[in-house]
């Protein structure tokens, strides 16, 4: 990617577009690099930063979804699990197994509420014992079973179990346990995915902080906010992939509608050594005594837990809020009874929207999380046809882009020439197939720039095979109040990735913030570095650190 202001000079030359792309997480992205890659010309906006919305603030789960087979979404489940596969064996840089263990209280519970959730009775979830969860782990097993990427699930007794993770509750039968998967930078594979869109075709092109409003019957007038610049385009097809904010967004293009209901996702991000310890190595999935469904597993040398679902109407006002926290505290307890917690053990917390449809149903669980396309056709107001993409998951979203292309393709007259759903994204290009191969590529990479490996496997685990380029091309020195970053990778991100605010960096290009990093010494520095970069005076570096340092302490408070 160019700078900012170097892709809003290509948007003034460009006069139009085959397709204009309004929104840049996972699903915009996932949607540009498919098209791209079909040689489709198409512009991707977003008025805040790229992932600023859900794709930055989920659960970072990568999962089929077992709760859903409940809802008797077997079609969901099946194209989940399939797409959890792909980004496991594609996007294998930063999507990895993770084992998952159910703490169970009985063999027999919910064999009656199930069937009536199945059927779509009004009656609330919850109360699932072994029998329940073993047919649906069996359904995960055998849909996988010709293109299996992880274990089959198992059963551990009550002994063994506590034994296992110990400081769990003792008043369970057994846990079940399976494989599923998370994402470490999801943040970072939008980005991917834009920077391969824009290399496989040159007429592509990917900017943030621009909305866009339509203007006449043919023309969409696109509004720099940072600088309040405007141009025209003129599409034949728009997608809006803005998720929770769909509506809002069809609304400045003379649409109205009604598709969504999100809901809000809030999360902590805690450090505890207790209960990092007990986690170990597996994601602890557990139903509390309201039936809401919790996760809590590590996150890098910190522990994600959550989450939150509750209704909102407009997504820009969602937080977490400090009954939410105490409720998710409350909810670790239960399941950690001795666990020693307190506010001072989060580091960070954050919300996110989910893109879910309009329902009308009073428990938010029994929403489904499928995807589908709202296709607006042309009027007499309107030239173009606007697709809109409802609902969708993290997980999904690469299936969600190729229906999607399939139907704009269709729409434009031309067909598909290649697949990029069997293709590995950048930084999983070559990236090593086992421990011993990473260890090799490691001490290769090390050797060659005459670094440590420990600072190699950092950058392998942040950039996947990227990390190369990284290592070789850029300045190694370590920032002075955050050793685990250089200062060759501010100024590369700063210089590569359309930077406009200190956050685009520490919360939306890295996990800085949301590992609570994001100190302020830290903060000052990085502010410097990127912004002899981006031509910041002290005056803006100052302002950007501030900014950055006061959003984290805002989310912890």
């Amino acid at each position: 990617m160019k700078k900012h202001d170097a892709i809003w000079q290509q948007l003034k030359d460009k006069d139009s577009c085959e397709v204009l792309i309004l929104g840049g997480g996972i699903n915009g992205t996932g949607l540009l690099r498919d098209l791209a890659a079909q040689g489709i010309s198409c512009v991707l906006v977003d008025k805040a930063d790229f992932t600023a919305g859900a794709s930055s603030t989920s659960s970072r789960m990568i999962h089929g979804g077992l709760r859903y087979l409940e809802n008797a979404e077997f079609k969901l489940v099946s194209e989940a699990v399939a797409e959890r596969n792909r980004l496991l064996q594609y996007a294998n840089h930063y999507v990895k197994p993770l084992k998952t263990s159910i703490p169970l209280d009985s063999w027999f519970a919910g064999l009656i509420k199930s069937p009536m959730v199945f059927l779509g009775l009004p009656v609330t979830v919850g109360g699932r014992g072994a029998f329940v969860v073993e047919i649906g782990l069996w359904f995960y097993d055998f849909i996988t079973r010709k293109k299996r990427q992880t274990p089959r699930h198992f059963f551990m007794s009550k002994t063994k179990s506590l034994k296992e993770i110990p400081g769990l509750r003792s008043n369970i039968t057994c846990t079940a346990n399976y494989w599923d998967a998370w994402i470490s930078q999801a943040e970072r594979l939008c980005v991917e995915m834009i920077r391969e869109g824009v290399m496989d075709n040159p007429d592509c092109d990917a900017i943030n902080y621009v909305t866009a409003s339509k203007t006449s019957a043919d023309e969409i007038t696109l509004t720099d906010t940072l600088t309040g610049e405007e141009t025209v385009i003129k599409p034949q097809a728009v997608v809006n992939a803005t998720g929770a904010w769909v509506d809002f967004a069809n609304k400045d293009l003379g649409l109205d509608s009604q598709f969504m209901g999100g809901t809000k996702g809030s999360h902590l991000v805690i450090e505890n050594k207790q209960l990092y310890d007990a986690l170990g190595d597996r994601m602890v999935y557990y139903e509390h005594t309201d039936g809401r469904i919790c996760i809590t597993f590590r996150f890098m040398d910190r522990v994600i837990m959550g989450s939150t679902d509750i209704s909102v109407g407009n997504p820009d006002n969602a937080a977490c809020d400090n009954d939410e926290i105490d409720y998710m505290m409350s909810t670790l307890k239960g399941v950690f009874p001795n666990l020693e917690l307190s506010k001072g053990d989060i580091v960070y917390t954050f919300c996110g929207v989910r893109p879910l449809p309009s329902s009308g149903l009073d428990y938010t669980s029994r929403v489904s999380r499928a995807h589908r396309i709202e296709d607006s056709a042309p009027d007499e107001n309107r030239s173009f046809p606007i697709y809109s993409m409802i609902g969708g998951k993290l997980t999904t979203f690469g299936a969600f882009a190729r229906q999607t292309a399939d139907k704009v393709l269709d729409k434009l007259g031309k067909k598909r020439t290649v697949s990029v759903s069997e293709r590995p994204y950048l930084g999983a290009v070559n990236y090593p197939a086992d421990e011993t191969a990473k260890q090799a590529w490691i001490e290769r990479v090390a050797s060659a720039n005459n670094l440590q490996q420990d600072r190699v496997a950092e950058l392998l685990e942040r950039y996947g095979t990227e990390a190369e380029k990284i290592a070789s091309e850029t300045n190694n020195t370590p920032l002075e109040n955050l050793g685990e970053y250089s200062v060759g990778e501010i100024e590369y991100i700063a210089e590569n990735e359309c930077i406009q605010h200190l956050l685009d960096i520490t919360r939306r290009r890295s996990i800085i913030t949301i590992t609570g990093r994001g100190q302020k010494p830290a903060l000052e520095e990085i502010a410097k570095v990127a912004g002899n970069i981006l031509g910041w005076d002290s005056e803006r570096q100052t302002k950007e650190a501030e900014q950055a340092f006061n959003e984290q302490k805002v989310s912890c408070s």
